[in-house]
């Protein structure tokens, strides 16, 4: 009789399934959470299940979490009524489970990329079924891409199937040149939704941070839930830690089970198997799709998830919570509606919905691309221009990733795979990692080097502190979960040699992890100002730390919090500066520095050693590099101006100014003269003079009239009609020659009023396009009309100035018609 558990709702797909794959090679597969498409669709293929015939396969199924391998592997298992390494087996790192009799093997998709990685063709192996593609998580997007070339290229017997739990399948169908989509409609219970905002306002999520008056609000409604629904409760919450504190707050008056990736073996097999109690079992987004828990007919959703993020210009990398996007929100509502009618508490206002992504964020465009970029180079395809990816990779990420890269020895510059990458990528590690693993075995032994990255691999327990020393001494003699876990990545992780004998674990943890991480080796800045990276970020410890006092630290894991200028160590260890110049020799250098200095007076020039952006050693430099020099004096001009730094006698600032009157009138070939537009051009007009500069107090004694005249337009001939078209002085009708003003917006003639008579009209300058403004002085030289129009104060205003200024000035000519009298700079003589 067949196992009840065949009797899946994805079982009416099998048929037309196959038929895709017989004609087609490779199909999509969409089917919701709980329809048997992660158990029941394997089996299939392989000839497997009861009642549906098909060719015997073998097939490889390829989960993106450790958790939901050992869970499908478990679940085909039972419905074949035997165990796991049987027909059934699975291969995680660090685990495996497989027989002579093996027919279906599920795997990560790491294990796939290594797999692919060592042997493109998939010997013995049928069909390759990609689980949970929708989940968009970066090795799954690699492996699909991948396998396209090996069908392609290789294999085009292959056979492949992309499983979602999702309807949006046309992406995948195109990636998979036009691959038949079949559908199968699960068993769908109605779900209620129950909104459960908050009674008070929460801040929102900060960097790994949640507001803990949300988590309080969390367990009241799971408490809520209990009291008013029947059935078990699955409750999602971000990350490992809030879990811990809402199952705190829970109490023991309930079956809590506390599921995530770290969860020892036996909570997870008793969270995905029926209990005979009621259960509430608090998950991360693990649960959304990739795991059926049964027996629950309660949602909770916190309405928060977690999602990498990458700071490339500081070198950090990191988990940050976010709100959860509004398919993740229908994914998890419908964990309630899978064996009964169901009700989901959303712990957020409906009004949020509007400001929610509507899919989650793809991994390539938020993760660190290192490892990415290295199984490219390694599959032949450094810029992954030619792979079939969903999405293609962030230039900048790119970038950053091929950089770290080369520093790590793993592709060469042109950005191809080398013998160390190719050995890096065969270790399963980020290849930071596998730096560290692969020289920290020669330098430290292998069983040191492997127990520090099993460390680094899988973060520890934040209780054991931020002293990555004191947390190896302890993991070393504890016989928790973690720590049995950290013991079998050990034993994977060690290479072949035993290095040299006589260091010190201090010695040999700094070490390890500043080869992970070169460019977090950090040095305190002296004072309360915390320290400086290698990178250049600042970074500061948390309160109570173990480490305060430490004058050097390899820093294993940071982060920075959002608006904060520095970042903040989560896990360290102490080093020596011996140390530190070892692990991060390719970041020291030594050359000689100019930098302007307004505190000091002008330039500072030292020869200073650095690791990165920390310095080592300085001393003052007697006779330094004039290109630095130079350098310094450019800076120091931008930081503080070329009005200030040079001098500007009024020669020079006249011209400054009829230059800036005829470019803003005309435009080109009149030169920008503007602080600005000076500085960038300075090698134009203070030249030689600022190759000769070697203090602050030589920029004073440049000559900046005749550096001015540099930028005038001789090329062309324009220079010449400089005086035609912004004249320094302008002859009025008296005699005089009168400067113009160009310093405001329109150039200005200030000029006694009996100097002008006789005058109609003043000239227009650049070209006859400007009128002159023409302010009339009173005898004694102050304002007493201005005019651009000199004909029509002669008619209309003169003679209100007559009349107002002729009794304080008797003894200057003040005649009836100003339009013929004589012009004149002098007083009448006395009587």
């Amino acid at each position: 009789m067949r196992p009840a558990g065949l009797e899946l709702p994805v079982r009416t797909a099998v048929p037309p399934l196959q038929r895709a794959l017989a004609g087609h090679g490779a199909a999509v597969l969409a089917a919701p959470p709980g329809s048997g498409k992660t158990t029941l669709v394997p089996l299939a293929l392989a000839g497997l299940a009861e009642g549906l015939p098909g060719p015997a396969r073998r097939v490889l199924v390829a989960e993106p979490r450790r958790l939901a391998v050992r869970a499908a592997a478990r679940r085909m298992a039972w419905l074949l009524g035997g165990a796991v390494g049987e027909q059934v087996g699975l291969t995680v790192r660090g685990e495996r489970k497989v027989g002579p009799r093996t027919v279906v093997e599920v795997v990560t998709t790491g294990v796939l990329l290594q797999r692919l990685q060592r042997d493109p063709e998939l010997p013995g192996v049928d069909a390759v079924v990609l689980d949970e593609c929708h989940e968009r998580h970066l090795d799954a997007d690699t492996a699909l891409a991948f396998l396209l070339d090996v069908r392609a290229a290789l294999r085009p017997e292959l056979q492949l199937v992309c499983a979602s739990a999702t309807s949006d399948t046309a992406a995948w169908a195109e990636l998979l040149g036009g691959a038949p989509v079949v559908e199968a409609h699960g068993v769908s219970h109605p779900v209620e939704v129950v909104r459960a905002p908050p009674p008070r306002a929460v801040r929102p999520p900060h960097g790994t941070r949640t507001d803990p008056l949300l988590l309080d609000h969390v367990a009241a409604t799971v408490r809520r839930a209990l009291a008013e629904r029947e059935g078990d409760v699955l409750c999602f919450l971000p990350g490992v830690g809030e879990i811990a504190r809402v199952a705190g707050l829970l109490g023991t008056g309930t079956e809590v089970l506390q599921l995530h990736g770290r969860a020892p073996q036996a909570v997870q097999d008793a969270a995905l198997t029926p209990g005979g109690r009621r259960r509430v079992v608090l998950a991360t987004s693990v649960a959304e799709s990739s795991l059926t828990v049964p027996g629950v007919r309660i949602v909770v959703d916190s309405g928060l998830a977690r999602e990498p993020r990458t700071d490339h210009a500081r070198g950090l990398a990191g988990l940050v919570t976010v709100r959860a996007s509004l398919a993740a929100a229908r994914q998890r509502a419908g964990r309630a509606g899978r064996e009964g009618p169901g009700t989901v508490y959303r712990c957020w206002a409906e009004a949020e919905d509007a400001r929610a992504q509507p899919f989650p964020t793809p991994e390539i465009g938020l993760a660190d691309l290192t490892g990415f970029a290295l199984q490219a180079a390694c599959w032949g395809d450094p810029d992954a221009r030619g792979l079939a990816l969903p999405d293609p990779p962030p230039t900048g990420a790119m970038a950053a990733a091929r950089e770290t890269l080369r520093a790590l020895g793993a592709v060469d510059a042109d950005g191809r795979a080398t013998d160390r990458g190719r050995r890096i990528v065969r270790t399963g590690l980020h290849p930071r990692l596998a730096r560290a693993l692969l020289d920290g075995t020669e330098l430290v032994g292998a069983r040191r080097a492997a127990e520090l990255v099993a460390l680094l691999s899988e973060e520890p327990p934040r209780a054991l502190g931020d002293d990555l020393l004191a947390v190896w001494r302890t993991v070393r003699g504890a016989d928790d979960p973690y720590a049995r876990r950290w013991r079998d990545e050990t034993r994977r992780l060690r290479q072949d040699g035993t290095g040299p004998a006589g260091v010190a674990d201090e010695a040999a943890a700094g070490l390890v992890v500043a080869l992970a991480h070169p460019e977090r080796i950090a040095r305190a800045r002296g004072g309360d100002r915390g320290y400086l990276m290698a990178s250049g970020t600042a970074a500061e410890l948390g309160p109570g730390s173990l480490l305060g006092g430490a004058e050097w630290l390899a820093v294993a894991v940071a982060d920075r919090p959002a608006g904060s200028p520095s970042a903040r160590v989560q896990r360290a260890v102490a080093l020596d500066e011996a140390t530190a110049r070892r692990a991060g020799a390719a970041l020291v250098t030594e050359r000689e520095e100019v930098h302007w200095s307004a505190r000091e007076g002008g330039l500072t020039a030292r020869r200073v050693a650095r690791l990165g952006a920390v310095e080592l050693t300085a001393a003052p430099l007697t006779d330094p590099d004039p290109v630095l020099v130079r350098a310094a004096l450019l800076d120091g001009l931008a930081r503080e101006g070329v009005g200030t730094l040079l001098s500007w006698p009024p020669a020079a600032d006249g011209l400054r100014e009829r230059l800036a009157f005829l470019h803003r009138v005309l435009g080109d070939p009149w030169p920008d003269v503007s602080d600005d537009a000076l500085l960038e051009r300075a090698g134009d007009w203070l030249e030689p003079e600022l190759s000769r500069a070697r203090r602050r107090a030589d920029l004073g004694r440049i000559d900046t009239a005749a550096a001015l005249q540099r930028l005038l337009p001789w090329a062309g001939g324009e220079a010449g009609r400089l005086d035609e078209l912004a004249p320094e002085r302008i002859a009025v009708p008296s005699g005089s020659r009168i400067r113009v003003d160009y310093s405001g917006e329109r150039p200005v003639l200030a000029v006694k009023l009996q100097e002008l008579f006789g005058w109609q009209a003043a000239p227009a300058l650049a070209g006859g396009r400007v009128p002159l403004t023409v302010h009339l002085l009173s005898p004694a030289g102050r304002p007493a009309a201005v005019t651009g129009d000199l004909a029509s104060f002669w008619r209309d205003g003169y003679r209100a100035v007559r009349a107002d200024l002729r009794g304080r000035y008797p003894r200057h000519p003040w005649p009836e018609d100003p339009t013929t009298a004589e012009p004149t700079r002098r007083a009448n003589p006395r009587k």
